[in-house]
């Protein structure tokens, strides 16, 4: 990005008009909203929410389904069920807990209770149950933050495809969930000292998106690259995937899934101005997406002279990223300048791996780690709450912490089990080596 970019990005997001609708500060009710209702509108946001997330699952299997060759697409999918599957259980005995201080063996805004599978044990509204009335239930709320820690651990998934055995994988699964994501996310959303010192990142651009790019970042770099990539003279050799109508497929359930992942993470429903900020989050969203896919539709075209249709996909998602750390404050023309800058920095990204010989299959890394880092930065133009060097201090905070702890259990998993298949397994395909099953069985693998 040359001087002249970035000087006038951040004046055209501020100078930017509003369009389509003003910041909400909220009409004011003619009556108070009821107890009754707040606590029923605010669990309905989150159920509702975390079940749109949980399609995001669905959406992530089917982009890395297609994007992989035929002979690992059972893999992929048996991964992220499994994955999905493993976050629920252990999030639910360990990551909760952690990512919210209970009292027990805790250090505030540090470390917090590690073992708390009773925390769901008391429900409904009564005088001795753990749900807060005045708020929202227990029980939705953990589902709905649940599926944060999933989405997490199915980033790393699509990066490591082709060549991690199963059963290290999962196990790295059970560490980033159970300990990785929900302990740094507990420093800003559980009231830590990076929300102390002021970091802002609203629905996770950092907490969550860069969190599972630094864990595949890291993976990837103990890993290696799969068999034939990258030919004896360093050039990248195109591996197509397998099914482009399935990664379209998967690329639209998640935009889809996103209006729960961002609209959800307003926190509250109870009140005319949280319905009227749900409603300009979802708007947002939806805008940066659009501007990621068509601004990587254009700048595919200028680079390679056809427009590339996963760099498309893959720009639609990195505008998703790149707002989620602040849907809420920007103007629907600034969300869409946001998302276009996700757009274009996925298309120079992608080959920017490449020549690294960092091989991610599917372009996790750029789309949620650097496109992560960059939505988190752009918080700045239009939420006056933020500093650069503040966003800046979070970023480095949490890609350090990552990085160390998933490079030592990758470490480690790799010196007792092994992470990588053998060359052949890797040649022939996953699917038949470790599972003995194809998910095209009347095709010839490719």
């Amino acid at each position: 990005m040359n001087t002249l970019t970035k000087l006038a990005l951040p004046a055209a997001l501020i100078a930017l008009p509003a369009i389509g609708f003003a910041q909400a500060d909220g009409p004011t009710p003619g009556v108070n909203a009821s107890t009754d209702s707040v606590f029923i509108f605010n669990s309905l946001l989150f159920l509702i929410g975390g079940m749109l997330v949980f399609w995001m699952s669905a959406g992530f299997a089917m982009l890395e389904s297609g994007l992989v060759r035929s002979k690992n697409v059972t893999m992929q999918l048996t991964k992220n069920v499994a994955l999905f599957s493993l976050a629920a259980i252990f999030y639910y005995l360990i990551g909760y807990n952690l990512m919210y201080p209970l009292g027990t063996w805790s250090v505030d805004g540090i470390l917090s209770g590690v073992w708390g599978p009773g925390v769901l044990e008391a429900v409904g509204v009564t005088a001795d149950a753990a749900d807060d009335y005045s708020y929202a239930s227990t029980g939705s709320d953990f589902f709905f933050q649940l599926m944060f820690a999933a989405t997490t651990a199915s980033i790393v998934s699509g990066t490591l495809a082709e060549r991690i055995k199963l059963w290290p994988f999962l196990i790295f699964v059970i560490v980033l969930t159970a300990f990785i994501y929900p302990l740094q996310a507990s420093w800003k959303w559980g009231g830590g000292f990076l929300d102390a010192a002021g970091f802002q990142d609203f629905a996770g651009s950092t907490v969550v998106h860069s969190v599972g790019g630094w864990a595949a970042l890291t993976g990837a770099l103990i890993l290696g690259p799969r068999i034939g990539k990258y030919n004896k003279d360093g050039k990248t050799v195109p591996i197509p995937g397998s099914n482009l109508t399935l990664a379209t497929l998967g690329t639209f359930i998640l935009w889809l899934g996103w209006f729960g992942f961002n609209g959800a993470s307003q926190l509250a429903m109870g009140t005319i101005s949280d319905v009227a900020d749900v409603s300009r989050i979802f708007a947002n969203t939806n805008a940066a997406a659009a501007g990621g896919a068509i601004a990587a539709l254009i700048v595919s075209q200028l680079m390679f002279k056809k427009p590339d249709l996963t760099m498309t996909l893959n720009g639609a998602l990195a505008g998703l990223v790149s707002i989620t750390a602040e849907p809420l404050t920007p103007s629907l023309g600034a969300a869409t300048l946001i998302g276009m800058a996700g757009g274009v920095i996925v298309v120079f990204a992608i080959p920017m791996m490449d020549k690294l010989k960092i091989d991610d299959v599917v372009g996790a890394i750029p789309v949620h780690l650097i496109c992560g880092i960059w939505g988190t930065i752009a918080v700045v133009f239009t939420n006056p709450d933020a500093s650069f060097g503040t966003q800046l201090y979070g970023i480095i905070v949490v890609g350090i912490f990552t990085v160390v702890v998933s490079g030592i259990a990758w470490l480690i998993l790799n010196a007792v089990m092994g992470l990588r298949v053998d060359e052949e397994t890797e040649i022939n395909g996953l699917d038949m080596a470790e599972l003995g099953m194809e998910a095209y069985p009347e095709f010839t693998n490719g």
